[in-house]
């Protein structure tokens, strides 16, 4: 599904499917945006603060996103943050109305599921990229290059500058698929299970200790998961370690769930939980990865018709 390019003064629809957000980084984060030249309009509950820890009721989460893309006055729809709970939207997701009112999806994190079943069913590409009070809040939260490339329609390629570094080399290409590792994961065994087959999969999370990312990578080997895939990208795999353990325990950890794979491995861009400068990939569109002595993956195909 080809999206329309998205320029600087174009309205963006700010939704909180998942969490609730701290207030100051909100109002931060959306003076970043109004600064880059676009123009953000809050949903109607995404402020909301509801029980535990979620942004308002399912019920209001859902009618802000759904709200969101038939909004015509706005061209793009982006989160607060993650968190978790947007799982809770996908029995009542109205994929029809998303289909008749395609926009640049921004998210990472809890809302893996949201963008991977419009994915799957629409063909809606999915801006695996910077929320609003998670990433333009800060100062050097946000890689801008990436971004602008994405949302106004150009290929573009993203190496070790962006912390991409090799594992195992090789050559690659396909379409680009993924999310948060963990979120893959819980969907294995619902009805929005991920068709991560045969792609291009770029896989990150947080705060997850080796043995753990080796233990989600071996249940999606034995779900089949990984049949056929050419290449593996992993994000920067913020806080990714064990206490006392060495800095190279998490390559071991992956390189061991994923022995017998024989495809390119590359480790450590930064998209979705990330410490500085969150790179914005998107997923559903063709890609390259090359792994030798350095790293690269290259988005051939633009994400939105110019």
């Amino acid at each position: 599904m080809k999206l329309q390019a998205v320029k600087p003064g174009a309205g963006v629809s700010v939704i909180s499917p998942a969490s609730y957000a701290q207030p100051e980084r909100v109002e931060r984060g959306l003076e970043a945006l109004r600064r880059l030249g676009y123009a953000p309009q809050v949903s109607d509950h995404a402020l909301e603060r509801g029980q535990l820890y979620f942004a308002g009721t399912t019920e209001q989460r859902l009618a802000d996103l759904h709200a969101a893309f038939a909004d015509e006055t706005t061209s793009a729809v982006m989160c607060l943050r993650g968190g978790y709970g947007s799982n809770y939207l996908l029995d009542e997701l109205d994929v029809a109305l998303i289909g008749r009112h395609p926009k640049p999806f921004f998210a990472y994190s809890d809302l893996t599921g949201v963008q991977l079943r419009l994915l799957d069913e629409l063909g809606l590409t999915a801006f695996h990229g910077p929320m609003v009070a998670a990433d333009f809040y800060l100062e050097d939260g946000v890689h801008l290059d990436s971004f602008d490339a994405a949302l106004e329609g150009r290929a573009y390629g993203v190496g070790a500058e962006e912390g991409l570094r090799p594992l195992r080399p090789g050559e690659a290409s396909g379409t680009l698929y993924g999310g948060c590792l963990s979120i893959l994961v819980s969907l294995l065994g619902t009805v929005w299970e991920p068709q991560t087959e045969g792609k291009l999969l770029f896989i990150e999370d947080v705060g997850a200790k080796p043995y753990q990312v080796d233990r989600m990578l071996w249940q999606l080997r034995k779900a089949g998961k990984l049949e056929g895939m050419p290449g593996i990208v992993f994000g920067e795999m913020l806080d990714c370690v064990s206490p006392g353990a060495g800095p190279g325990l998490l390559d071991e950890a992956i390189l061991n769930a994923l022995d017998g794979f024989k495809g390119p491995i590359a480790i450590g861009l930064r998209s979705g939980h990330v410490s500085r400068q969150n790179v914005t990939l998107t997923f559903g569109v063709e890609a390259g990865l090359t792994v030798s002595e350095d790293a690269r993956l290259n988005l051939q195909e633009p994400a939105a018709a110019r």
